[in-house]
């Protein structure tokens, strides 16, 4: 979802300025009166007279623990996700299991538990491909 324009807003702080109405403002400009009422409380409360920020990165929670984390699966490299996250808990970090996994796998520290699952095929097939050539 896109903002609408800052030409826009500018033209309702100005229309607002003039002594318009909202309403009459918002037919006028084809926006909500609602939006046209908080493009004014916007530009009133904090001075901005911009939209908020779309999107953009977010660091994660666990973003200064890398170290704590490649300590504890050092040391326990069986631990599942939801035993790192009640782990983390204790510590007043909530994360869930998924979030905590993506930052795993930005710092590489993703594996298999079962060392037979990590083979890329499964184990039958190759050979069973080359009998029937």
């Amino acid at each position: 979802m896109q903002s609408y324009s800052q030409d826009l807003r500018e033209r309702v702080l100005w229309a607002l300025d003039r002594g318009e109405r909202p309403s009459s403002i918002g037919r006028r400009l084809e926006v909500s009166r609602v939006w046209v009422y908080q493009v004014r409380d916007r530009a009133q409360k904090s001075g901005k007279r911009t939209s908020f920020q779309i999107g953009g990165h977010r660091r994660s929670r666990v973003a200064e623990m890398e170290s704590v984390l490649r300590a504890w699966i050092e040391a326990e490299p069986d631990l599942a996700l939801s035993e790192l996250s009640a782990r983390l808990a204790k510590q007043d970090v909530f994360i869930k299991p998924g979030a905590l996994w993506h930052q795993l796998n930005k710092w590489n520290l993703t594996f298999k538990k079962n060392p037979a699952r990590q083979r890329a095929r499964a184990r039958g097939r190759a050979a069973s491909a080359a009998s029937m050539g």
